[in-house]
């Protein structure tokens, strides 16, 4: 009877300490994947930031070394936008880039933004 005590005990701890490491190794992953994609979306985003004259519209790219991942950037001007003494802001613009895939029988996505001058990186 102890022997068979002993035995299922070790069962038990034995399951317990693989789904233990089982999740470990899947945070692991997950956490790994997120940051190669936070990466990617700062590259493209300063990738967008550079380019010397800003022009509104959409550019999607497919990555399929991860996975399918599908990168859209999107320029668009921002209006009325004032500063602090109330003067309207011309030439500014919203730049996002937007990371999406298909991951656990859903779609992921993740996103950056900023804003940027015009003339910012005119020569």
């Amino acid at each position: 009877m102890e022997a068979v005590l002993a035995l299922m005990l070790f069962a038990i701890v034995s399951v317990a300490l693989i789904t233990a490491l089982n999740e470990t190794g899947r945070l692991a992953y997950e956490a790994r994947r997120e940051a190669v994609l936070a990466r990617l979306l700062d590259s493209e985003l300063r990738l967008a930031m550079s380019v010397p004259v800003l022009e509104e519209g959409e550019v999607d790219k497919k990555l399929d070394e991860l996975g399918g991942v599908e990168i859209k950037t999107i320029v668009e001007p921002l209006e009325e936008v004032e500063n602090q003494d109330g003067q309207i802001l011309q030439q500014m613009f919203r730049i996002e880039v937007q990371a999406v895939w298909w991951e656990n029988n859903d779609w992921e996505e993740m996103s950056v933004e900023t804003w940027r001058y015009a003339r910012l990186y005119v020569p």
